[in-house]
């Protein structure tokens, strides 16, 4: 069994990641104090060694001998006990040097020319830095020709100890502020941080309260006001009324599906029993088995319809290459299914489609003729004799789309009852009555299916006038064609 990951909150992140940060900041602070105070300490300790070199220098004075020699005198030379020096001439021999120096154990280091030199040794079990310094003396300067030039190389060297503590010394105290600043800013920036994540666990503490049976859910005004959370308060929001929609309409399509079919399988088994009361005669029974039978048909269809309902509202069932059907075909194909049903009820269909046209929309071949099919049937229902049912085929007023009208010009829908015929099981219109043999879900299949496809479905209504349905649905590519809405819509001819 493998060990289940451990999850830590986002306070705790965040004050990890703060903290880890300063801790970082105070190691480089004490990396960089470091190297800041080693060079400050440095250049003072070296200007200390120039400043003693140029002491000793100046205690170079003439031996007043007949070979112009030098001598080093030590009666106004006073430094430190630690520290050592040496002097040479330009011959090499040593004019002088300090008590507890014994000389260079190898040849001394020469400096470059006109430039001074630094090396370290050891002494004593200290730890020495040594500058070595070329100067000058000029011996007799009031003879005539200005004198003679004698060259000094000066060796000079301060154990490095008390240099080293005093570096120390200041970066211990950077470290110490470092960490006491770490140890005073940690508790407060958690405490800050979990207070700055209030409005989250309060947006959390009331969306966890939702559930199928409460949907209220009222953001806390901080989570409005935070721009971080804002975003996601909104979402929350939109999403949450979304699902509430949606239980809403899948428990009204249960019951009102559930209500139809109860009262469908009550006629059914009525027309059974009222068959079943006393002895008929086999003109009754055949009478009553088609009544039944015609029960059971229109039983069959609703099932079919919803089922279809189902389908056509269902996202998932989407698979393969997108959808593309003709919509003029459709439109053609439709009217000549319907001519008989039509011509039954004497009702004219009038068609107005550019000749040669192809307007590719995103639907199955089924889908689409289904939603023409269903929208002319439900014109013709509903259209008195001698009348007519329009239908027309335009590009749309938006880009990239396509709309196609259907107008009838029957009793027309109550302005009441018009924002709810597009609903399911919805026959509130008397004109749109179980008379008419539908069960209220032909327009809602139409709704499901134009805006499956991206579109738009509107009616329009005047009582006892018109009635006209626009649907409104994006252009794609037509096979074969460039791949553009405008090449969507092709003339042919």
């Amino acid at each position: 069994m493998s060990k289940a990951k451990k999850s830590h909150s986002i306070a705790f992140r965040l004050i990890a990641a703060v903290l880890a940060v300063e801790l970082l900041s105070a190691l480089l602070i004490g990396f960089l104090s470091f190297g800041y105070e080693r060079h400050i300490h440095f250049l003072a300790f070296d200007a200390i060694l120039h400043g003693r070199v140029a002491s000793v220098l100046g205690a170079v004075q003439d031996a007043e001998d007949t070979q112009d020699n030098v001598i080093l005198d030590k009666t106004d030379l006073h430094f430190p006990k630690d520290d050592i020096y040496e002097v040479y001439d330009a011959q090499g021999r040593v004019l002088g040097r300090s008590s507890n120096w014994h000389g260079m154990s190898a040849p001394l280091p020469e400096p470059p020319h006109h430039h001074d030199r630094y090396f370290h040794l050891v002494l004593s079990g200290q730890q020495y830095r040594v500058l070595v310094c070329r100067g000058s003396r000029t011996v007799d300067a009031g003879a005539p020709g200005g004198g003679k030039l004698r060259h000094i190389t000066v060796l000079y060297g301060a154990p490095t100890a008390r240099l080293w503590h005093a570096i120390r010394a200041a970066v211990e105290f950077y470290a110490a502020g470092s960490i006491l600043l770490l140890a005073v800013t940690g508790p407060l920036i958690a405490w800050l941080l979990h207070r700055g994540l209030l409005p989250l666990r309060q947006l959390a503490a009331l969306a966890s309260r939702v559930s199928a049976d409460s949907w209220q859910f009222s953001p806390p005004a901080s989570a409005r006001t935070t721009p971080e959370l804002a975003p996601l308060t909104t979402a929350m929001e939109s999403v949450l009324q979304r699902l509430e929609r949606s239980f809403t309409q899948q428990r009204t399509f249960v019951s009102d599906a559930a209500h139809e079919l109860k009262t469908a399988v009550a006629v059914v088994k009525s027309s059974l029993q009222l068959l079943g009361l006393r002895q008929r005669t086999p003109h009754e029974y055949q009478a009553g088995l088609d009544r039944s039978l015609a029960d059971i048909e229109r039983l069959e269809e609703l099932v079919a319809k919803m089922l279809t309902l189902a389908r056509v509202e269902d996202s998932s069932a989407t698979s393969g290459p997108p959808a593309v059907a003709d919509l003029a075909e459709c439109v053609h194909q439709g009217v000549a299914q319907l001519a008989s049903v039509a011509e039954l009820r004497r009702v004219r269909m009038e068609t107005e489609v550019p000749a040669g046209s192809r307007a590719a929309v995103p639907l199955t071949q089924e889908d689409c003729s289904m939603l023409i099919s269903n929208l002319l049937l439900n014109a013709i229902q509903h259209s008195p004799p001698e009348s007519s049912v329009h239908l027309r085929v335009t590009l749309g007023q938006q880009p990239g789309t396509v709309e196609f009208r259907v107008e009838d010009h029957g009793d027309g829908i109550d302005p009441a009852a018009l924002p709810h015929v597009l609903e399911r099981f919805y026959r509130g219109d008397p004109s749109r009555a179980r008379s008419t043999g539908g069960a209220g879900l032909g327009l809602a299949i139409c709704k499901a299916v134009v805006e499956r496809a991206g579109g738009s479905i509107v009616l329009a209504s005047r009582p006892a006038q018109d009635t006209t349905v626009t649907v409104s649905l994006p252009l794609v590519p037509h096979p074969g064609a460039e791949a553009s809405p405008a090449s969507a819509w092709l003339r042919t001819g």
